[in-house]
């Protein structure tokens, strides 16, 4: 039985994120070992986001609601480092997995913060900052957009990395997706 057949089988023909039957395919999701064990089946509209978390829309992500709670580790790793990238730290926190699955799904994200195309981020310390850090705010605030300001203290967790600006992290504060100056932050 080739992979295709095996994650067919395994997806009951449905891509194993959003459940959509449109256009799917085999992804091999990285640290691979060439098996249905670290693949997932899955639609055109999802395979470009985990390939390029540039591309996340978040409305059609809503899918990971329900996915990061499979029974398949390589779906609820794949749902985690989704669910990261979009600085949903709320959901991730309810996300169960075994060290082994954790080490698996942080290594692809390691992968990507690694690469050579990404920005060093760097809090007002100069402590190289990476996706997933709790991050402490040094001065209040006010958040653009918002009737709060986000107090000196706060403390934001699983921060997301803007990708082509090396000044900028994304987090929640008081529930709010909001991106923050690193020179504003200290690393905890």
């Amino acid at each position: 039985m080739s992979i295709e057949e095996e994650l067919q089988k395994r997806s009951g023909g449905v891509c194993e994120l959003c459940g959509s039957s449109e256009g799917l395919s085999v992804l091999e999701i990285a640290p691979s070992d060439a098996s249905a064990n670290t693949a997932i089946y899955v639609c055109s509209k999802c395979a470009p986001q985990i390939q390029d978390t540039n591309l996340l829309d978040e409305t059609h992500l809503n899918c990971l609601n329900d996915s990061m709670w499979s029974e398949i580790p390589v779906v609820q790793a794949v749902s985690y480092r989704l669910l990261t990238a979009l600085g949903r730290q709320d959901l991730i926190d309810m996300i169960y997995m075994d060290d082994a699955l954790k080490a698996y799904a942080d290594a692809g994200l390691t992968d990507v913060s690694l690469a050579d195309d990404v920005p060093v981020h760097k809090d007002a310390n100069g402590v190289v900052l990476q996706t997933g850090d709790t991050v402490v705010i040094t001065k209040d605030l006010d958040v653009k957009g918002t009737t709060f300001t986000a107090k000196r203290g706060t403390a934001v967790r699983n921060i997301a990395l803007v990708h082509n600006n090396s000044e900028l992290i994304e987090g929640r504060v008081n529930g709010v997706k909001i991106q923050i100056l690193t020179k504003f932050l200290k690393k905890s």
